[in-house]
């Protein structure tokens, strides 16, 4: 069994509502062991065997069925994640968010090129593998980047960001709670 981190993208904003218990029900019902939420943004760690996009399937369809909209689910092990938060490709200096962006798989050579082309004075976006970091000069709310010059290069619906803050929280809990 391998520690493994389900990150659901565009829940508990507007009428996409996922209770977290209900979140933990649902996982567990499919038979994945030590399911548990961190914070109410659509974060699940569990532990379960078989390839990832396998996984990423059997949690996507069983969250649509529930919930009754799509909830596209990017997976990560506990040691990719921590490879994720350890990875400093730029200064992070007081003011500045940092996010990390899940991706479904990894880019091409052009369209890694292409968006990390997007990167402007206020944000800056650094491809690695599957994940995107993406620093911003102030609030996330006030990033340059538009939607759809992201969508194009990414297509729409896969990717899912979380701020790095708290996935450097969602492993110091990993480690407690597994050390």
């Amino acid at each position: 069994m391998t520690t493994q981190i389900a990150f659901l993208r565009a829940v508990n904003l507007g009428k996409r509502r996922v209770q977290m218990t209900r979140l933990k029900e649902i996982v567990e019902g499919l038979g994945y062991d030590d399911v548990w939420t961190h914070i109410n943004s659509g974060n699940v760690i569990f532990s379960a065997t078989g390839a990832r996009g396998a996984v990423e399937r059997r949690l996507e369809a069983a969250f649509e069925s529930e919930f009754g909209f799509e909830v596209t689910t990017f997976v990560r092990t506990a040691a990719e994640l921590r490879r994720a938060i350890s990875f400093e490709p730029f200064k992070v200096t007081s003011g500045d968010t940092h996010f990390v962006t899940f991706l479904k798989g990894s880019l091409p050579p052009a369209e890694r090129t292409a968006l990390e082309a997007l990167s402007n004075d206020f944000d800056t976006l650094v491809v690695k593998g599957r994940d995107v970091h993406w620093r911003m000069h102030g609030k996330s709310t006030d990033s340059k980047l538009k939607t759809k010059d992201w969508d194009a290069i990414v297509g729409q619906h896969q990717s899912t960001s979380r701020n790095m803050n708290m996935l450097v929280k969602l492993v110091d809990k990993l480690d407690q709670r597994y050390a």
